[in-house]
């Protein structure tokens, strides 16, 4: 069985797959990039990183290949373990691997894997139908505008000589502006009548509006008013958690949860999972960065087998 495909549909939904015996596929979202030197930009999406630590069966990959292809989930470990034991001898042998729309392996002179990402995909599905671009250059070219001043003619202005008859006009004009003095002072009487007789009429209706709002609405005996009480949920549930173990058995489970907790952490002990498991928790959290912190810490100090359970509980 192929199991790429399964790994590839996963990266959509989830930011941690694990292949139990190989390794787990981390994924971070990475905002928008401008690259200068290529003039280009790319659109937000998720970087995939590879931790070889995380090898535990978080039953996630097993779980999604038994629904899909309607088998048990027996059937899909095996089929995950056969996959694995082949890409291990491909490494051994070629000292690369390659998972389809995933990323690649290879071995450096250490022996150690180097994981590099692939990008033909993004996994982030708010960004689905955005595509990288590259922007041309815009070339800026500098324009020398030549200004031309006219030359105009000088205007002359001629004084001419006034006759007697100058004073006739003066005399018209004076008549008609006191008529249009007269007619302008009766119209802003008029406006001042009607302005005064608006804000009576106004001032009438305001105190019959507040007479009607008195009769209609004044209750002169109020009930009680009615409290009611609102219990807030206190419950939050936290999406990340570091998980120290599972154990078949329960008196195990108990002993390192009473520790955890002796040790400072908070411990909690969730029920026994479908696999008949009973798993311990270091702590859990509300964000990646707080439980990842938690997870690095414990692996270097304590416990390299602690791993990141990424489900709200």
């Amino acid at each position: 069985m192929n199991i790429e495909h399964y790994i590839s549909q996963l990266l959509y939904r989830y930011q941690c797959v694990t292949v139990p015996g190989f390794g787990a596929f981390l994924t971070e979202i990475q905002s928008a990039q401008w690259v200068e030197s290529a003039n280009s930009f790319f659109p937000p999406k998720k970087q995939i990183s590879f931790n070889t630590n995380i090898k535990n069966n978080d039953g996630l990959l097993a779980n999604h290949i038994a629904r899909t292809e309607k088998t048990s989930y027996e059937y899909a470990i095996s089929a995950i373990q056969y996959e694995v034991l082949n890409w291990k001898k491909e490494l051994e042998k070629n000292r690369t691997l390659t998972i389809k729309n995933v990323g690649s392996f290879s071995m450096n002179a250490t022996d150690n894997l180097i994981f590099t990402p692939s990008e033909q995909k993004n996994y982030l599905t708010s960004s689905f139908g955005l595509a990288s671009f590259i922007a041309p250059v815009v070339k800026r070219e500098a324009v020398e505008e030549e200004t031309t001043v006219e030359e105009r003619e000088v205007i002359s202005l001629v004084t001419e000589e006034r006759s007697g008859r100058s004073y006739l006009k003066y005399a018209a004009i004076f008549v008609l502006g006191l008529g249009l003095t007269a007619s302008v002072g009766y119209s802003v009487y008029q406006n001042q009548i009607t302005s005064q007789r608006v804000l009576v009429e106004k001032a009438v209706q305001k105190q019959v509006q507040s007479k009607i709002q008195e009769a209609t609405f004044f209750i002169k005996s109020p009930m009680a008013p009615v409290t009611l009480s609102v219990k807030a949920n206190k419950e939050t549930k936290l999406p990340y958690h570091v998980v120290a173990g599972a154990f078949r058995d329960e008196n195990n489970a108990k002993d390192v949860f009473i520790k955890l907790s002796k040790m400072g952490y908070k411990a909690r002990r969730l029920e026994v999972n479908k696999h008949g498991l009973y798993p311990v928790l270091y702590g859990s959290f509300a964000t990646y960065a707080e439980a990842q912190k938690v997870k690095n810490k414990v692996r270097e100090s304590e416990n390299p087998e602690a791993w990141l359970l990424v489900e709200s509980l």
